[in-house]
This record gives C-alpha cells, structure tokens and sequence, in this order.
C-alpha cells in the first residue's frame, strides 16, 4: 500500500512539474489613466496563463481570473487596471502559466514577436553574396531575432571576419557566426534552423 501511495505521489508531482512552465514576461502600456498588462510567451508552445494583480492606487475588475491564451512567440492583452485620481500605482502581478490548454480557456488576439533564439544568430552579408536577400527574408519571415552587417560598410567588421577566414572577397554565400564559429555552408533557414536545434 505504501509504495502505491509514493508512486502516485512521485507521479503527481511529475505532472505538475511538466504543466508548469516558464512564466509570461509581463509588458505594461499606460493610455491615460489606464494601465494594460499584456502577456509575452517567448517561448515555441502555446500557454494558458491566469493573471491575479495585487497592489494599491488602481481598480480592477472582480471577476474570478479566467485561464487566456497566449500563443507560442506572442503578445497578448491580459487585464487591464484603472489607476485612483492622485494616486501612484504599486502592483505585483501573479501568474499561473501551464502548457496545458484548457477548453473554457479565453482565446484573445495574438500579435506575433520575435524571440532570441538559444545562441545568437549573427549574419555578415558579403558583397558577392547571391543568395543573401533570399535568406535575409527568411530570417525576416522567422520567429527568431537575428543580427546582420554588411561587410562592405562596416570596414572593422570586414578586416576582423576577413582575418579569421582566406579569400573573404571570393566568399559568395552568406556568413552566419554562431556559438563564436563563422561558417558559410548555411545556405537557407532550414541550414540555419538545423544548425541550432542540432548544434552540429
């Protein structure tokens, strides 16, 4: 009876670790006397998340909070709070973030973000590049965020890649630097995709 009893618990315990996620990073935008709280989830799965807000110096709805959708690599408005004539606004805001998405959960307009990715992407377009523009709209088109310079007009960039690799101006592809290493065989996002999910 004992050891069904632990692996219920230890199973238990299992699946509330699994539910719970990385929490929402929360962004304010103040319009008059109104402060809206959205929801950012930088993260590739979909959450629900429930808010509760405590504090002094504003209004808020009394409704029981309800789970919202957030969608993964997006923004959503989750509460809204009507700040007291006179008063500075102190606020702490507590958060419930599962992956496990409710059917009664508040589905609310999503705008889509860019995140970073686990290392940073860093693009060096070089002047004969062919397949740089393509690549740059992919990259554009991707949920990750990216850096990119152009070699012809950034000298010091240019001398500092040109040093680590020979022939630099014949190089026609692109030039990714990922995790400190420079490498030219990434020729489209999949490439680049891959490269940072495998690390290969």
């Amino acid at each position: 009876m004992k050891k069904e009893f632990l692996f219920a618990l230890v199973f238990l315990l299992q699946a509330v670790v699994i539910a719970q996620v990385k929490e929402l990073k929360i962004e304010e935008e103040r319009r008059g006397n109104r402060i809206m709280l959205y929801g950012l989830n930088e993260t590739l799965s979909d959450v629900e998340a429930t808010v509760e807000v405590e504090g002094s110096g504003f209004r808020q709805s009394k409704r029981k909070p309800r789970g919202i959708l957030v969608p993964a690599t997006s923004k959503v408005h989750l509460i809204n709070l009507m700040v007291n004539k006179g008063e500075t606004p102190q606020y702490k805001v507590k958060q419930t973030v599962s992956d496990s998405i409710s059917r009664r959960v508040l589905r609310k307009e999503a705008t889509p973000i860019r995140i970073n990715p686990k290392v940073p992407i860093i693009l060096y377009v070089t002047e004969k590049c062919q397949t740089c523009d393509t690549l740059v709209a992919q990259l554009e088109r991707s949920v990750y965020k990216y850096e990119k310079t152009n070699l012809a007009e950034n000298p010091e960039t240019k001398k500092h890649v040109g040093n680590a690799m020979n022939r630099l101006d014949t190089i026609s592809t692109p030039i990714f630097n990922i995790k400190g290493l420079l490498n030219t065989e990434l020729l489209d996002y999949k490439d680049v995709e891959e490269k940072l999910i495998n690390g290969n």
